[in-house]
């Protein structure tokens, strides 16, 4: 599906501010009428008056206006497919969501700098295909190999440091899994990207890297933090509360461990690099996948879209109709409901 005109989204602004608008009224409403005359005096007065159709109104309303943003939006359906040859490097991309990497020794922390360091990765690639491993102390697939960078970017920005239950880095288990990624046994051009902080407590890394490299998959790594290290805040709602601590009680220090990186990397016919600066990190990684070799592969696209405003667009006009002619005044049948004790 795509959006065409994603600015008219702004438009749904205007649903809020019908309904601060509708309580406002109601509440002049009842204001003014007690000045008038008290509640049970107004009950006799208009006993046909009904508040659940007022709401209902308004809620048929605020319907309209969000169908009417869509059609302005205008969503479109892929109506064709076709396969289309790319020529490109298969590039799987490990991010290390283990605690660790909320430290905020680089800004904002360890993890979201990880997932920036990655998107703008993807943004610069063209016809490459990517898949998405995040792992602590276990590794876990999140995307498989696609050329679909949306939904590449959208798996990488749900990624967090709460959806591993065991808790480490074991970046050989990583390693390990990103071996099943790469499904064409042609593909001569494997490159795993590995994010981390370096704080591998597994000495199987380098031993595992050298295995994948004899398989054809070259590694680099980016490293995430700084020397200088920082503490592992515990968070909640947003707001820290206190900071990772040892079995005697001190603030636990994690630091960038480049060393372990660096032999990784090594092992396996990769780079290190380091990942403060963002901009640099891009334009090496665009550097080595520029100079390697591109392997033709066929992938299936949508080569044609069908615009579906028109399915809200009458939806939205019928829902306005439905609100013009929908009176506040009770029915027969809401009567016998006696909707919000109207009848009490």
């Amino acid at each position: 599906m795509q959006l065409e005109e994603k600015i008219w989204f702004w438009a749904l602004l205007i649903i809020p501010i019908i309904l601060v608008l509708f309580l406002v009224l109601q509440l002049w409403k009842r204001k003014t009428q007690n000045k008038f005359a008290n509640q049970a005096i107004l009950k006799r007065l208009s006993p046909n008056k009904s508040l659940f159709k007022s709401v209902l109104k308004i809620v048929v309303l605020c319907l309209a206006f969000a169908s009417l943003t869509m059609a302005l939006v205008n969503p479109k359906i892929g109506s064709k497919l076709e396969t289309v040859k790319r020529e490109g490097v298969d590039i799987v991309f490990a991010v290390d969501v283990s605690k660790s990497m909320l430290a905020e020794d680089i800004a904002p922390n360890r993890i979201d700098k990880s997932k920036q360091l990655v998107t703008q990765i993807i943004n610069n690639l063209t016809s490459d295909r990517v898949g998405i491993i995040a792992y602590a102390g276990k590794a876990f697939p999140q995307l498989p190999i696609t050329t679909d960078y949306g939904s590449a970017k959208m798996f990488l920005q749900n990624m967090n440091t709460d959806m591993m239950s065991s808790q480490g880095t074991a970046i050989n288990e990583a390693i390990e899994l990103a071996k099943t990624y790469y499904d064409d046994d042609q593909q001569t051009n494997r490159v795993l990207v590995i994010i981390s902080d370096g704080e591998d407590h597994s000495e199987a890394a380098a031993r595992v890297a050298e295995e994948a490299s004899e398989a054809g998959i070259r590694i680099f790594t980016i490293g995430v933090g700084s020397e200088k290290g920082g503490p592992i805040p515990i968070k909640r709602n947003g707001v820290i509360l206190n900071y990772k601590k040892d079995r005697q009680g001190e603030t636990v220090i994690t630091k960038l461990n480049e060393e372990t990186l660096k032999n990784i990397a090594k092992s396996a016919n990769g780079v290190y690099i380091n990942g403060n600066n963002t901009g640099k990190v891009v334009e090496e990684i665009r550097d080595i996948l520029n100079k390697m070799d591109k392997t033709e592969f066929e992938s299936k696209q949508f080569a044609a879209y069908e615009s579906q405003f028109q399915w809200f667009l009458g939806f939205g006009i019928l829902l306005l109709f439905i609100d013009i002619f929908l009176l506040e005044r009770k029915t027969a049948w809401l009567k016998k409901l006696n909707l919000f004790n109207e009848n009490l």
